[in-house]
């Protein structure tokens, strides 16, 4: 299973991005491989529609879920029809931690 996780940064080290659509990067984590890719977000400083393309962004990479600590209500139709799951999580994480998470 293929996960995305929104980053402040490009390490395992880096804390998990509070926001979905405006997140610096998004760290696709292989659940099987353990393989990570780290990928920075283009649409973090447009104006507008950055969860919608953000979806589409993370969603061409195969990922069936997605974690982060919020979602906008713009992409609620876009993930039901790709049939994504959304995992909020509010605590402060490291990318490192989550994937511990995801592997228990």
């Amino acid at each position: 299973m293929r996960v995305a996780i929104t980053s402040t940064g490009d390490s395992l080290d880096s804390l998990l991005d509070e926001r979905f659509g405006r997140c610096s990067y998004f760290v696709v984590y292989d659940t099987e491989s353990k393989s990570t890719e780290f990928i920075p977000n283009p649409n973090k400083s447009a104006e507008n529609g950055a969860g919608p393309a953000s979806v589409q962004l993370v969603a061409a990479r195969k990922v069936s879920k997605i974690v982060s600590g919020e979602f906008g209500m713009k992409i609620k139709s876009l993930v039901d029809c790709l049939q994504l799951q959304l995992i909020v999580v509010k605590e402060p994480k490291t990318v490192r931690e989550i994937i511990a998470m995801l592997n228990h």
